[in-house]
């Protein structure tokens, strides 16, 4: 495989897009900073094929990425391949408001394909290849230059590798026939919705004090006025106040910016500076959500009690049982929340629609309304249909 030099200028990037836009796939990885910043500092693009590899310097003066996020986001006939890429993904929506399509994450095929939850891209690279992967880079700070050979060589590994274990995987999915199973994980993963940063409905990421219309109308203003200041300062929302106190202050709104004091997660300067006076003019104003916005009820049936949790328990054991049966993550099939929705009497549920529910769901619906039972044969744990029961019973009898 060729490895480029370090790409600092637009023409080199346009020349190295140009001829990966005839390749069937991409890899792609990103180095980023994001520890002090609202926005992460996109620091080095990595990107390979099958033939080359090269690290893009989008800090070099005058460099146009146009090339490369047309080719991420434009081109259709390219599959661009990440591992555990939402982040990456959420940088290229920031500098183009798209997203990479179409895209696929060996990280989400990895579940499909076995029991691995969220694989680490070095234990990838180990299980694939045996090879082990330099650590040494991984918390540098990217944003400095120049960058040394050993950093660049590091990140570069990190498509290199990539681009050699997806056709790996690739056929083996092909052999399980379990591509289809991930289409909707990709489309999720490249869904733009989960990358705006929409200040409107920022409120919904916090934990709701209540269901209080006035309550939560404080909520959806305080959160929205503190995106605004996060990003003109450009610093993590955080930085200007805490999801707890923002909840707090929500619920228990200070009647004058002095009281601000009070407020557990403020300072003292809180009480007659610039922001404190901003947040008090937005507590004022916020009004109630409307019937329209209010959050909707949770789903779920009757409580479960004692009884519904050891349902729950049941429904667990069974996940893992299938899992291990079929060799893949349990955590593609179903959660825990949903297996605890189902035994509550829920019946719309994900777990029971399509593949999902051929592979799982069917079962977990029959062991909660009673048509399954577990059974234990030559030490192990095995499910069996509750009308089998007998005869599985007389045929050991006659074998004894």
């Amino acid at each position: 495989m060729k490895i480029h030099d370090l790409i600092t200028t637009t023409e080199a990037l346009a020349d190295l897009c140009e001829r990966l836009a005839k390749s069937d796939f991409v890899t792609v990885d990103t180095e980023f900073m994001r520890e002090n910043t609202y926005w992460p500092e996109l620091c080095l693009v990595q990107i390979a094929n099958e033939k080359e590899a090269a690290a893009i310097d989008p800090l070099a003066d005058s460099i146009d990425l146009k090339p490369l996020w047309d080719l991420m986001c434009e081109n259709e006939e390219v599959l661009k391949v990440f591992h555990a890429g939402g982040q990456d993904v959420e940088i290229v929506y920031n500098f183009t408001g798209k997203t990479p399509h179409p895209i696929f994450d060996t990280q989400i095929a990895m579940m499909a394909i076995s029991q691995s939850e969220q694989i680490g891209y070095a234990n990838l690279v180990e299980s694939w290849l045996g090879i082990t992967v330099d650590k040494g880079a991984r918390f540098t700070d990217w944003s400095r230059r120049p960058l040394t050979d050993r950093q660049i060589e590091y990140a570069i590994g990190d498509v290199t590798h990539l681009s050699k274990i997806f056709p790996k995987i690739l056929k083996k999915l092909v052999k399980t026939g379990r591509g289809a199973w991930l289409d909707a994980e990709m489309d999720k993963l490249a869904d733009p919705a989960n990358y705006a940063n929409d200040a409107d409905i920022a409120w919904k990421r916090i934990r709701s004090p209540g269901r209080n219309p006035t309550v939560l109308g404080r909520l959806k203003a305080l959160a929205a006025w503190r995106e605004g200041e996060a990003q003109h300062k450009n610093i993590p929302r955080g930085r200007i106040m805490r999801d707890e106190t923002l909840a707090d202050i929500a619920s228990h709104p200070p009647k004058k910016q002095v009281d601000l004091t009070k407020v557990r997660g403020l300072s003292n300067a809180w009480k007659d500076n610039d922001i404190g006076k901003r947040l008090m003019k937005v507590i004022e104003k916020a009004e109630p959500l409307t019937k329209e916005e209010m959050p909707d009820k949770p789903k779920r049936g009757a409580p479960l009690g004692k009884e519904g949790a050891l349902v729950a328990d049941l429904l667990k054991l069974l996940l893992k049982i299938r899992a291990r049966e079929i060799d893949v993550a349990a955590r593609l099939l179903t959660k825990a929340d949903e297996m605890e929705a189902l035994a509550a009497g829920v019946r719309k549920l994900p777990i029971l629609e399509g593949w999902r529910y051929e592979v799982f769901g069917k079962d977990a619906l029959e062991l909660v309304e009673g048509r399954l039972a577990f059974a234990v044969k030559d030490g192990k744990l095995l499910m069996t249909h509750v009308d089998n029961m007998g005869e599985e019973l007389t045929e050991a009898q006659a074998a004894e």
